[in-house]
């Protein structure tokens, strides 16, 4: 898809905020290849992720959600304007803000169309190959707001941390991706949304052939015990979101669990829940989690 610098009806006509003189940027989103002609001046940012990316970039916004979860973008929340949820935009807000670029993704992707009569939209969505995105996403947005060299060191940086887990994990045995909510657990498989942390480990699968579906798969403590992984990845979604409920912790201090190697080892990890669940992609997100995963290795 293309926005045309010139057309019978120019975008430009049709949203008329200001934009800088660029070169136009072919981006990769998630709905295939879109250009843009003009450098964004005035984004609005619907995705945690990208708000995240955009943010150790240097980039700012002018539109957010009301919550973005992660207490390292609180100067974006208190800076930019708030433009409802990600799940529910506020047109009127957006409109009002004549922005000249918008940004969805994930929780907020249905949301394209209806965005879409305000302003070009681009689909950011993280797909289950995160790092790959991740390495993407800052290239694309390095070169739309032209932070190409900062993109590049932000990449070599994430690359090297890679490299330097990667190294640390060899050899520590299988792992097991759970994600709680509540008394309710779910696994995840290599080929699901948190199924990176086996690319970024090396970390075999404990248990194979579970599902890549958006949801896991439903387990029960006996399954954890079964899989017996050397390394259990824990991602709380009710402290991810900020709901009341029965901690990770809680649900998983059990007797079947305290079987498996990993319990016995102390090596069960309770990742960053918004860092993984909700800006899962964003730069700062995983190298603060690459960070955790490393400190806990090298413990």
């Amino acid at each position: 898809m293309t926005f045309p610098r010139l057309a019978a009806i120019s975008l430009l006509a049709l949203f008329p905020a200001v934009m800088a003189v660029a070169d136009p940027v072919t981006v990769t989103t998630a709905r295939g290849p879109v250009t843009i002609d003009e450098t964004p001046e005035r984004p609005v940012v619907y995705d945690v992720a990208a708000i995240d990316s955009l943010h150790a970039l240097g980039v700012p916004v002018a539109g957010v959600p009301q919550k973005l979860y992660v207490d390292y973008l609180d100067d974006v929340s208190r800076d930019a304007a708030k433009v409802g949820t990600l799940f529910e935009p506020d047109l009127e807000a957006v409109a009002g803000l004549g922005p000249d670029l918008i940004i969805v993704g994930g929780r907020s992707a249905a949301q394209y169309d209806s965005l879409g009569r305000i302003a070009p939209v681009i689909d950011m969505s993280v797909s289950p190959d995160v790092l790959g995105d991740a390495e993407r996403r800052l290239k694309d947005y390095g070169a739309l707001f032209g932070k190409q060299d900062k993109a590049d060191e932000l990449i070599a940086s994430l690359q090297a941390k890679l490299d330097e887990l990667h190294a640390a994990a060899e050899g520590r045995g299988s792992a097991l991706i759970l994600l709680t909510n509540g008394p309710k657990v779910a696994a995840y498989g290599a080929s699901s949304r948190f199924g990176w942390l086996h690319t970024a480990t090396g970390m075999p699968e404990a248990r194979a052939g579970l599902s890549a579906e958006n949801h896991g798969d439903a387990v029960s403590l006996e399954f954890i015990a079964e899989a017996n992984p050397d390394w259990i990845f824990v991602i709380d979604r009710s402290a991810a979101i900020g709901e009341e409920g029965q901690s990770a912790r809680i649900t998983l201090d059990n007797p079947l669990v305290a079987t498996t190697n990993a319990a016995k080892n102390g090596h069960i990890l309770y990742l960053s829940g918004a860092g993984m669940y909700v800006a899962g992609g964003g730069y700062t997100a995983l190298m603060q989690t690459l960070d955790q995963i490393l400190a806990s290795l090298n413990g």
